[in-house]
């Protein structure tokens, strides 16, 4: 599947400090500590309607990591799947009586073109879900062979499961009581009532063809893919057990995280999945998380239609720290504007303060768990000072503008 194009990243004098991330598995702060090349894999959307500011909030998240790996020094092996076969795009094809690969298709391209307007370095490998179908047929058959996965007792359509007793460390990701597992996994998209399984927690790998459904000839039968299969499968393909980090949204922390590791680790035998699970907040409209089934969404399309600068909605969506639930308002917005704008005026001056103590502090905010609040405080510092009293450093203002370019992937 085609990415989208990137920005070029100026490099940035100077050498930065080690990335630290909260892991969720261990609810520590965690080094990072990748190798030459880091590698992540983020779950990309389901592509049934427009980017909201909840997707871009994420998306914005693990740029950051994208963004400071390279600054280190790293070359970045970063992958994110398309879910572009799926319960709910198929239902809202057949709501809207619309072809299921077109809705996909235009939604997808939608996507493309919010990322690379607000400036989201690509993937270096963008993989829909249809186009790995025969890579997940074969991780389910080897699932079925080594006894971690089932058909269900059901002569009509025996369905694959994964048993979630296959690994004997299902829940280290979330860390999740029985409890919360059956609410989330009911609330989440899975089938706890299904008959047939084993256990109401087990969760789908393959569906076999029902009259009407979209479906792909494979060894195991005419169907499609579970949803958490689909990650497992693309990740370990492509990035192998043991990456360096798994990321998302929080609401993807149970179970699509947990179970997408435990089909990944039962399929090799290893442990773990990802070496860190890293998730972002939500983002609240009028007191409720922004989602397509809430309908309470602000797209990033219309705020660019709107004329809105990108760069701007980044800066709005970094007044917050990445793992808070956080709202989003007209003042947040507007308040980003008058930051860009003061900014922009400073950098664009002759001469400055000296900035390279205030490049150290963004680096070093930026490396304690993306702390962008704090980051944005050190630019703000600097700006203010320049506003002030303009100083006699002919470099800073160019310093600056590389700095907040390469780290934040502002655009001054």
């Amino acid at each position: 599947m085609q990415t989208w194009s990137s920005a070029a990243v100026p490099r940035v004098p100077g050498t930065p400090p080690p990335l630290r991330l909260h892991d969720t598995a261990t609810g520590r702060l965690e080094p990072t500590a990748p190798g030459p090349v880091a590698k992540m894999y983020v779950c990309g959307i389901t592509p049934y309607d427009a980017t909201h500011l909840g997707h871009a909030a994420t998306y914005l998240a693990f740029d950051l990591v994208h963004r400071l790996w390279r600054d280190g020094g790293h070359d970045v092996h970063y992958v994110q799947n398309v879910t572009d076969i799926d319960e709910p795009l198929l239902e809202r094809a057949e709501r809207d009586h619309e072809d299921w690969v077109a809705l996909g298709s235009r939604e997808t391209a939608l996507f493309r073109a919010d990322m690379a307007a607000l400036r989201v370095l690509p993937p270096r490998e963008f993989v829909g879900a249809v186009e790995a179908i025969p890579e997940i047929a074969e991780m389910i058959g080897e699932l079925l062979a080594t006894g971690s996965a089932y058909r269900a007792d059901d002569p009509a359509y025996p369905d694959i499961y994964f048993d979630r007793s296959a690994t004997g460390r299902f829940g280290y990701g979330s860390n999740y009581d029985e409890a919360a597992m059956a609410r989330f996994f009911a609330e989440r998209g899975g089938d706890p009532d299904r008959p047939g399984k084993r256990d109401p927690l087990d969760a789908l790998l393959w569906r076999l063809a029902r009259p009407g459904e979209p479906s792909r000839e494979s060894a195991l039968g005419a169907g499609r893919p579970g949803w958490h299969v689909q990650c497992s499968a693309i990740a370990l393909n492509r990035l192998g057990l043991g990456f360096d980090v798994q990321g998302g949204g929080s609401d993807l922390v149970f179970p699509h995280h947990e179970f997408s590791a435990a089909h990944a680790e039962a399929r090799t035998g290893g442990h773990p999945f990802a070496r860190h699970y890293v998730h972002a907040g939500m983002i609240t409209l009028d007191g409720e998380k922004m989602s397509k089934s809430q309908g309470n969404l602000v797209f990033v399309s219309r705020l660019r239609a709107e004329g809105v600068d990108p760069s701007a909605m980044r800066l709005a969506l970094f007044a917050g720290h990445y793992r808070t639930d956080r709202a989003w308002t007209g003042e947040l917005l507007h308040q980003a504007q008058e930051r860009l704008a003061r900014w922009r005026v400073a950098t664009s001056a002759p001469a400055g303060p000296a900035a390279e103590d205030t490049v150290a502090t963004l680096r070093d905010r930026l490396a304690d768990d993306l702390d962008t609040p704090s980051a944005l405080a050190a630019v703000d510092a600097w700006v203010a000072g320049a506003l002030r009293q303009p100083g006699t450093d002919a470099d800073a203002p160019a310093l600056i503008r590389t700095a907040v370019d390469a780290l934040l992937g502002v655009a001054l």
